[in-house]
C-alpha cells in the first residue's frame, strides 16, 4: 500500500512567530527559508535535514516516506 505524502507544511518563524503555508519540494531538501515577515533566514536545526523538519507542521516528503532525506554533511 502506497503512503500518501503531504506536500503542504506551515512554517513558523522562531524569530517573529509568522506562519506561512508552503509547498515542499519532492526532489530536493530545502536548507534555507526566508521568513516573509521579518526576512530572517531559517536553517535546519542540528540533527534535522531541512527547514520543514525543523520549523514545519509536516516533515519533508522523504522522511514521510521512511527514506533518508538529502545528504546533510556537517
Amino acid at each position: 500500500m502506497e503512503k500518501t505524502i503531504i506536500l503542504q507544511s506551515v512554517i513558523t518563524c522562531p524569530n517573529c512567530g509568522h506562519q506561512a503555508e508552503e509547498t515542499m519540494p519532492t526532489d530536493a531538501c530545502q536548507f534555507f527559508y526566508e521568513c516573509k515577515n521579518c526576512n530572517t533566514i531559517l536553517r535546519p536545526k542540528e540533527g534535522d535535514c531541512c527547514v520543514y523538519c525543523s520549523y514545519g507542521t509536516v516533515a519533508c516528503p522523504p522522511i514521510q516516506n521512511d527514506q533518508s532525506c538529502c545528504n546533510n554533511s556537517k
